[in-house]
């Protein structure tokens, strides 16, 4: 049976319902990061963008300025393109605002992404009713690593069903599959618009 944004349970996701996210991913606006390279935000930027997510930090405070190597923009609106997902790294009690400018996106993007310990039940529903998809009090980072093949290759438990090393996406792009049994995946105007731009550099 699929499980629908309207029906999802916040306390728990199914692993198919985040592969499906992480899977089709691919731009990441990621609110609320630190230029600071001992911080958590940092750290998972790096570590997403390693994996070949286009990441853009968002941080009002830093705007105009890089992060690893990348232009920080003061506000959503402020990114001259698409984003399929907004991560945000900031208290739970501002997390309302910076969905409802999320919504205020054309096009909207795909998924809302509230770090681990942020949680905002109204800006959940809010995203939920325009039809995004809400991941709270998770880590993006934390996930990828337990679904993909990555976490078995140093011997950890990752509990997914294979022990076969993932293979790279090729063109030195260093993100890894999750594997199949994705749910509620689909593509979105980002995912399509990176996709033809690298089949028209190939």
């Amino acid at each position: 049976m699929a499980v629908t944004a309207a029906a999802m349970n916040h306390d728990t996701y199914p692993d198919s319902y985040i592969r499906g996210i992480l899977n089709t991913a691919k731009t990441i606006a990621m609110v609320g990061i630190s230029p600071k390279d001992n911080r958590p935000s940092y750290f998972a930027f790096k570590y997403l963008q390693d994996r070949g997510y286009r990441m853009i930090p968002v941080n009002p405070g830093q705007a105009g300025q890089k992060i690893l190597g990348q232009k920080v923009y003061a506000t959503l609106s402020e990114i001259p393109e698409p984003v399929d997902m907004v991560d945000i790294f900031r208290a739970s009690e501002h997390v309302l605002p910076i969905v409802q400018e999320a919504l205020t996106l054309n096009p909207k993007p795909q998924v809302i992404w509230m770090q681990l310990t942020v949680r905002n039940e109204k800006a959940a529903r809010l995203a939920e009713q325009a039809g995004l998809k809400v991941v709270m009090n998770r880590c993006p980072k934390i996930e990828y690593g337990r679904l993909s093949s990555e976490i078995s290759w140093i011997g950890v438990n990752s509990r997914v069903l294979t022990s076969k090393r993932a293979q790279g996406l090729g063109n030195g792009v260093q993100r890894m599959r999750l594997g199949h049994g994705t749910l509620q995946g689909g593509t979105t105007d980002a995912a399509d618009r990176t996709q033809k731009d690298e089949e028209n550099s190939s």
